[in-house]
C-alpha cells in the first residue's frame, strides 16, 4: 500500500501470423503497458509498420465519419462494451458507414433546412412586429424615390439626442411604440440626406428593421402571412424530427457497436505499428505488475505456443522509465486522485496516498470543526458515493473524501463544542477557538511541526529505498536537515520556556554542525556516493551560493512552520462566521420567529458551501506546498495498460 506495485519488464517474440490474436490477449488482460520497441531489421513483411499505420489512419477517418452520423442523429457513444469488441476490416466498415450516411443524410439535411427556414421566418416576424400598427404598404416603403425612410428600434433614452442632432436636417422622427427602455421609431427625410441620416441613426444606436422582400401589403397583413408560414414550417420540422428520431431508435445500437469495433481496430493497428520487427516476427515489449506476469503468460500461451516470453526486473537506472501502478484499498483510493493531480510518484519511491488519506481529513477537520456541518458533509459524501443523483455522478470518486472530512469535522466539533455554528448546545471536550485564540494557534503550529517531520521521515525512507546514502545524511530534508530544524525549534522554544531537557549551548552546537552539513550537502553527498567532481560549476561560485542556500533553507523552515498557523486561524474564522449568522438572525427576529430560523438555516448552508470550499483549497495548499515539498516531487510515469475499448479522448 505504501509503495507502487513491483513491475516486471516483459518481452515477447511473436510470429507474424499470431500478432493480432496475441495483441488482443494483451489488451484483454488489462495489465500490459506496451513500450516502443527498437527497430531490429528490415526484412519484408506481409504487413509492414507502414501498412499498419495506413490502416490506423483509415480507421481514424472511418471513426470520424461514424461520430458525425451519431452527432447528426443525436446518438451518444454510450458506455464501453463489457467484452472486447470484434475487430473489423476497413472495407466492411466502409460499406456499413456508407449505408448509414445514405440513410441519415437526406432526413438530417431536410431537418436542418426546415430549421433554417423556420428561424428565418421567425426573424422576419420579429422585424415586422414593432411596426405592426403602421398603415403603410411595405412596397411603398421599399420603393420611395425621393423620401428616406428608416424604421427601427433604439434605446428610449437616445430619442432626444437623435432629435437634437437632426435639428438642422429636414427630417421627422416618429415614435410608434415605447416599451420599457426600448422605442420603435420611423425616421423620415430626403434621399439626398441619406448618408447624414444613417450616420446620425447609428450614433444613436438605432437598429434598422429589415423588411422581407417576399411579403406584400401592410405590416399587419405581412405578419398574418408570416404566422401562417411559420405554422407550416413548424409542422414540417416536426415531421422531419419524427423521421430522425425513428432513425435514432433503430440505429443507436448498430452505430455504437460499429464505433467500438472501428475504434478497437484503430487502437490495435496503432499498437502493432509501434512493435519492433524481425524478418518473420514481431518484438513486443512492455511493463506488467509482477504479480500478474504468470497470468499473462498463461493467456498468451493459450493462444500460441510459438510465442517466446522473457521476463526481467528493471534496473535501478531504469526507474524513471518504469510506469507506476498504485495499489491502495478502496477507502484510501479515493485520495489517489488528489495525489495524482500533483504528480505520480517515481517507481520504487513511497506512495503518498496513505499519508494524504491521514493528513487531509485531519487538517480539514481542524479548520472546519463543527458537529452539524460535519454531519451534513458526511451525508453529502454518502449521496455522492451512492450515485443516485445523475448530475453528481461525475463527483462520485470524491465521495469518500467528503465523508472522511465530514467525520473529522464532527470529531473536532465535539472537541470545540460547536454544532451548527452554536456553542451553546455542546460543552467542548478541549477548547473553544473563539475564546482560546492563542491556544488554538499554538496547537496548529505544533501539529504543523509534526506533519513537517512526518514529511522529512518519508524523505528518509525514499532515500533508503533508492539507496541515495549521501542524500539521506546531508540533504536539507534529510537527517542533517531534521537535526538542524529541531535545533532551531529548541532554541526558539528555549527563549520562551524554561526548563527544557536540552540547554541552549548543546542546541546551538547541534544547529552549527548540522547547519554546516546542510550548507555543504552537495560536496558531502558526492563524497559519500563516490560521484565526481565534488563541486559542479566551480569552487568560487559554489562558495558564494552556499550561504545563500542556507539562508533559503532557514526561511523555508520558518515559512513552512508558520503556514500551519492558518489551521488555527480558520478554526477561529469558522466560529466567528457562524456567530455572525446568529447575530443577523437575532436582528431579523429577536423573538426567534420564522425569520430567525430561516436566517439560521440559510446562514449555515452558506458557511458549509463558502467556507467549506475555502478550507478545502487551503488544505490542498498545505498538503502540496508544505507537506509534499519535503519528500515528494512527482515526475513518475503513469501506468496505462493497453485496452482496445478506450474512449476517443483517452
Amino acid at each position: 500500500m505504501f509503495r507502487p506495485q513491483v513491475m516486471s519488464k516483459v518481452e515477447l517474440v511473436v510470429p507474424e501470423h499470431d500478432v493480432v490474436p496475441v495483441t488482443q490477449v494483451l489488451a484483454a488482460s488489462g495489465v500490459f503497458q506496451p513500450t516502443p520497441s527498437v527497430h531490429l531489421g528490415s526484412g519484408r513483411l506481409s504487413r509492414s509498420a507502414e501498412d499498419w499505420r495506413r490502416r490506423a489512419t483509415t480507421f481514424a477517418d472511418l471513426e470520424r465519419r461514424i461520430l458525425a452520423v451519431m452527432e447528426a442523429l443525436e446518438v451518444d457513444e454510450g458506455p464501453p462494451p463489457a467484452e472486447p469488441p470484434q475487430l473489423i476490416e476497413p472495407e466492411t466498415a466502409q460499406m456499413d458507414i456508407d449505408r448509414l450516411e445514405w440513410e441519415a443524410g437526406a432526413p438530417v439535411r431536410e431537418l436542418e433546412e426546415g430549421r433554417r427556414k423556420l428561424a428565418q421566418l421567425q426573424r422576419y416576424l420579429s422585424q415586422l412586429e414593432p411596426i405592426a400598427d403602421l398603415e403603410v404598404d411595405l412596397d411603398t416603403l421599399r420603393n420611395l424615390r425621393y423620401t428616406f425612410v428608416l424604421p427601427g428600434t433604439m434605446p428610449a433614452a437616445n430619442l432626444e439626442r437623435l432629435q437634437t442632432s437632426l435639428e438642422l436636417i429636414p427630417s421627422v422622427l416618429v415614435t410608434l411604440r415605447r416599451e420599457d427602455h426600448l422605442a420603435t421609431v420611423v425616421l423620415f427625410g430626403a434621399q439626398r440626406d441619406a448618408d447624414i441620416l444613417n450616420r446620425a441613426a447609428r450614433s444613436a444606436y438605432l437598429n434598422p428593421l429589415e423588411l422581407p422582400e417576399e411579403y406584400r401589403g401592410t405590416p399587419a397583413e405581412a405578419i398574418a402571412a408570416l404566422e401562417s408560414d411559420i405554422k407550416r414550417a413548424r409542422q414540417y420540422v416536426a415531421e422531419c424530427q419524427t423521421t430522425v428520431d425513428y432513425l435514432h431508435e433503430v440505429r443507436v445500437h448498430s452505430l455504437r457497436h460499429l464505433l467500438w469495433r472501428v475504434r478497437a481496430s484503430r487502437t490495435l493497428a496503432e499498437t502493432i505499428a509501434r512493435y519492433g520487427r524481425l524478418r518473420y516476427t514481431y518484438l513486443v515489449a512492455g511493463w506488467v505488475p509482477t504479480s500478474r506476469v504468470n497470468m499473462l503468460r498463461r493467456e498468451v500461451k493459450r493462444i500460441s505456443d510459438d510465442v517466446l516470453i522473457e521476463v526481467d526486473t528493471p534496473a535501478r537506472q531504469e526507474d524513471g522509465h518504469v510506469p507506476v501502478a498504485l495499489e491502495n484499498p478502496p477507502i484510501v483510493r479515493a485520495f489517489q486522485s488528489l495525489v495524482t493531480n500533483y504528480g505520480h510518484p517515481r517507481y520504487g519511491e513511497l506512495d503518498p496516498t496513505p499519508m494524504m488519506a491521514l493528513t487531509f481529513p485531519l487538517i480539514f477537520g481542524i479548520m472546519f470543526g463543527d458537529v452539524g456541518h460535519g454531519l451534513l458533509l458526511a451525508l453529502l459524501g454518502l449521496l455522492l458515493v451512492s450515485r443516485k443523483v445523475r448530475a453528481l455522478r461525475g463527483l462520485s470518486g470524491l465521495g469518500a473524501v467528503v465523508i472522511a472530512c465530514g467525520v473529522t469535522a464532527m470529531i473536532f466539533g465535539f472537541l470545540y463544542g460547536s454544532a451548527f455554528g452554536s456553542e451553546e448546545i455542546l460543552e467542548p471536550l478541549w477548547i473553544r477557538p473563539l475564546q482560546d485564540v492563542m491556544d488554538i494557534l499554538l496547537a496548529a503550529v505544533g501539529i504543523g511541526v509534526g506533519l513537517l517531520n512526518l514529511g522529512m521521515i518519508c524523505n528518509l525512507v525514499n532515500a533508503v529505498l533508492t539507496r541515495r546514502w549521501g542524500y539521506l545524511l546531508f540533504d536539507h530534508n534529510g537527517l542533517a536537515g531534521m537535526i538542524f530544524y529541531w535545533s532551531l525549534l529548541g532554541l526558539v522554544a528555549g527563549a520562551f520556556v524554561e526548563g527544557l531537557p536540552i540547554g541552549p549551548i548543546p542546541l546551538a552546537a547541534l544547529a552549527a554542525v548540522s547547519g554546516l552539513a546542510v550548507t555543504f550537502s552537495e560536496v558531502l553527498e558526492h563524497l559519500v556516493e563516490g560521484r565526481r567532481p565534488l563541486v559542479e560549476g566551480g569552487l568560487g561560485s559554489y562558495l558564494v551560493q552556499t550561504p545563500i542556500e542556507l539562508f533559503e533553507v532557514v526561511i523555508s523552515f520558518l515559512s513552512n512552520t508558520l503556514s500551519y498557523v492558518r489551521m488555527g486561524a480558520f478554526a477561529v474564522a469558522h466560529g466567528a462566521l457562524s456567530m455572525v449568522v446568529f447575530i443577523v438572525a437575532e436582528i431579523i427576529s429577536p423573538a426567534h420567529g420564522v425569520g430567525y430560523w430561516i436566517v439560521v438555516v440559510l446562514g449555515n448552508l452558506f458557511v458549509i458551501g463558502f467556507e467549506g470550499m475555502i478550507v478545502s483549497i487551503q488544505t490542498l495548499r498545505l498538503e502540496y506546498y508544505e507537506f509534499f515539498s519535503k519528500f515528494f516531487s512527482g515526475g513518475g510515469m503513469r501506468y496505462r495498460p493497453l485496452t482496445l475499448v478506450s474512449r476517443g479522448g483517452e
